[in-house]
């Protein structure tokens, strides 16, 4: 059996946008009564922050009491992948202006439930890498 070896470069901060940019699918991270969660959800870049929809629950719950967050974006190919790591603060947005912009984004739920809520997840920091596999 012969080894393979993965290259792993290390992604500036504006090709960590790109990317997340061109995705649809992330997966925050957050605490819930003291344990890790984490919970699937699609999601827009707005203005240099995450901005995702969702209905009263948990995940809401959370990322209220929760004022940091991790929020991950991958995708991989047969040649390659990336991964981008956000860590920023959570706040769901509740003023007219936030909700206002918030809709620009024309973010819509995949699940026929009512999602009313957004919340924003405002970057600390971001960090990203891609890899490539051998054939």
């Amino acid at each position: 059996m012969t080894e393979t070896t993965q290259q792993v470069s290390i992604l500036p901060e504006h090709e960590c946008w790109n990317l997340m940019s061109g995705a649809e699918l992330g997966r925050l991270v957050t605490s819930v009564d003291g344990e890790p969660q984490i919970f699937p959800v699609n999601f827009a870049v707005q203005r240099r922050s995450i901005l995702f929809r969702t209905a009263e629950g948990t995940k809401l719950i959370s990322a209220a009491i929760n004022d940091r967050v991790l929020f991950e974006v991958d995708e991989h190919g047969p040649h390659g992948g990336w991964s981008v790591i956000v860590k920023g603060s959570a706040r769901v947005l509740r003023t007219d202006e936030d909700l206002e912009a918030a809709e620009e984004a024309q973010l819509h739920s995949w699940t026929p439930s009512t999602k009313q809520h957004f919340v924003r997840i405002r970057p600390l920091s971001v960090t990203g890498r891609r890899f490539a596999f051998d054939a």
